[in-house]
């Protein structure tokens, strides 16, 4: 299949196009500026440009697309920048896709649509899932609630299927050899500090597997993918002990319902996506940092954290 990625340059994006790469999908990054990518067709434009990005889609004729592209972190732009930044994309690539006939279409959200971040946040249930009411506290969250409602109305007016998946708390391979993560520390300093991986809910997700659900929404009867959103997680918590033991001090907004979860259970379900797709990640923190101690890459470890 012909994929085209927006933000092939990103944390996410470079994942996910090797992970495509790989599977035997002919990829095309799209981006401001290329990340050399191995055996990805990248593409440097700029998506602000709607008749550019139009003419683009329609030169290519990609039989998907997946959109990634925008500002990815809350805060770190002003809000009404970040707002109008990411639907704005949005809205270009998926138009763009429906006049280019692209009969695929996936954008990514964020769990964040559920309004967590807010202080007087109170969760409806635990484990979260897609049922959970849609309260954004932030621009970034609101930018991405109304990428989901973009994505159901074309979904509603355009042949083909066009869905959305809330990737959490992504790592990049390298992060978990010592790079900084988007918050500036290292995912071992994320570990050791429940406060730091309490602001979102202890979720996370190796960027590989979030790629690995990309590819199984791809391959994915339309009619199971069309107009749906998905939790896209890992199998666990980004904590060393149950979330049941952490909630009270560290997430409150999680309230008692978060004493059903068992073990190394995750705030958010990842079962649609298992259920419907029969993706489940193969990454978790355990095995990925002790890899990235191991005698074979304590070299390239330390390297990483110098670089």
């Amino acid at each position: 299949m012909r994929v085209v990625v927006t933000g092939s340059s990103g944390r996410l994006g470079r994942s996910v196009c090797a992970g495509l790469a790989a599977s035997g999908h002919e990829v095309v990054g799209i981006d401001l500026a290329p990340a050399g990518l191995e055996g990805v067709d990248e593409r440097g434009a700029d998506l602000a440009d709607a008749r550019g990005t139009e003419r683009m889609l329609a030169g290519l004729r990609p039989e998907a697309v997946v959109h990634l592209a925008g500002i990815a972190v809350p805060f770190s732009a002003p809000e009404r920048d970040i707002l109008l930044t990411n639907t704005a994309l949005a809205h270009t690539v998926l138009a763009a896709s429906a006049a280019a006939g692209v009969t695929r279409v996936l954008a990514a959200s964020s769990p964040t649509v559920v309004g967590y971040s807010s202080p007087a946040w109170r969760a409806a249930s635990v484990p979260i899932d897609e049922r959970h009411p849609l309260e954004p506290a932030h621009a970034y969250a609101l930018s991405k609630l109304v990428i989901e409602e973009t994505v159901r109305m074309f979904s509603r007016t355009t042949a083909g299927a066009f869905g959305f998946f809330r990737p959490c708390y992504v790592v990049s391979p390298e992060e978990w050899a010592g790079a900084p993560t988007q918050q500036g520390h290292t995912m071992a300093e994320r570990l050791a500090d429940p406060a730091l991986a309490a602001v979102s809910l202890f979720n996370y997700v190796d960027a590989r597997d979030a790629a690995g659900f990309v590819d199984a929404w791809l391959a994915a009867p339309g009619e199971l993918v069309d107009g749906e959103g998905f939790f896209v997680g890992a199998a666990d918590a980004l904590a060393t002990r149950p979330v049941a033991e952490l909630w009270r001090e560290f997430a409150p907004g999680l309230g008692e319902s978060a004493d059903r979860l068992t073990g190394r259970e995750p705030v958010f379900a990842i079962r649609k996506a298992a259920h419907r797709l029969g993706w489940t990640p193969r990454h978790d923190w355990r095995t990925e940092l002790a890899a990235a101690v191991s005698p074979t890459t304590r070299g390239t470890t330390a390297e990483t954290r110098t670089a």
